[in-house]
């Protein structure tokens, strides 16, 4: 029997890894995705015995020349998350490499970093953010009292508040990149920075020269994983539009329609980020 080489067991180990997501995909997101790219091209006229009309390219069409709120909110959204995603990956890497040091309760820190991305998930931190608990709470921990806002006007205090909403936002969302960049810091070899402190390098050196080129491939990942869980959150104004046109207007060919179209950008953007990354990206094995 000719023995199988050490490449091709760990692509085989890899499949085995990702055979339970394959088979759910197969079994319940192939025929919805197929089933809803088939339902843009038509309108449905009685729900009740879902009586489909085909109407080609209209609703892709509706979209962008009729639609009045489609385009403003995703380019709100793309604005927002260009924002948002560059201070979560520079926060997220702070932090990780600061849990990475050998201190005292580094367990419990890491835990709590975690912690918001187990019970602030979904509705949760949907109904949270529209109570207001991250400015308050920003606010309050801070010192400042509410009555300074009186005093800088509507429009600054409008910002104070826009950003320490955004703050809540992006101390909530790094959990999972903390825990990312934690396995790409512990992956060094430690060798590479007593070698380094032999030759009298500064840790400001170090980290330019050997700890942010060996996470890069974890920056792309982080990034990437950013990217979608910004434009899939049950927050993100397109999604809750497109929930809306689908399931309160019942216009569904046209709400699969814009689901596509919203997929397609962020497919293209995705793709933009995967090909200009291959100068900044270093792997340790080539």
């Amino acid at each position: 029997m000719k023995r199988i080489g050490l490449e091709r067991k760990k692509m085989l180990a890899g499949y085995v890894y990702i055979s339970p997501w394959l088979v759910g995909f197969l079994l319940f997101m192939v025929f919805p995705l197929v089933y809803s790219l088939w339902l843009s091209f038509h309108d449905v006229e009685g729900v009740g015995s879902f009586q489909l009309k085909y109407v080609g390219w209209l609703n892709f069409k509706h979209a962008f020349v009729l639609d009045p709120q489609f385009v403003p909110l995703f380019v709100s959204v793309i604005q927002d998350t260009v924002i948002n995603t560059p201070l979560i990956i520079v926060f997220s890497l702070f932090i990780a490499i600061l849990l990475n040091h050998r201190i005292r309760g580094r367990a419990f820190f890491r835990a709590s970093f975690f912690l918001p991305v187990l019970i602030g998930s979904g509705m949760v931190l949907q109904q949270l953010l529209y109570a207001g608990v991250g400015q308050k709470t920003l606010v309050n921990g801070i010192g400042l009292p509410e009555s300074a806002f009186i005093y800088m006007g509507p429009a600054f205090s409008q910002f104070v508040f826009d950003l320490l909403s955004r703050l809540t936002l992006i101390f909530w969302k790094t959990g999972v990149q903390i825990l990312l960049f934690l396995a790409g810091l512990q992956g060094i070899s430690p060798s590479l920075y007593e070698s380094s402190k032999c030759d009298g390098a500064t840790e400001w050196e170090m980290f330019w020269k050997i700890t942010l080129p060996l996470v890069s491939p974890v920056i792309l990942l982080n990034l990437v994983y950013t990217l979608v869980d910004s434009f899939t959150d049950v927050t993100n104004r397109i999604m809750l539009y497109i929930r809306d046109i689908g399931f309160v207007k019942i216009e569904l060919g046209y709400a699969a329609a814009l689901g596509w179209i919203y997929f397609a950008l962020i497919f293209v953007i995705i793709v933009i980020i995967f090909a200009a990354s291959r100068r900044f990206i270093f792997y340790s094995g080539e």
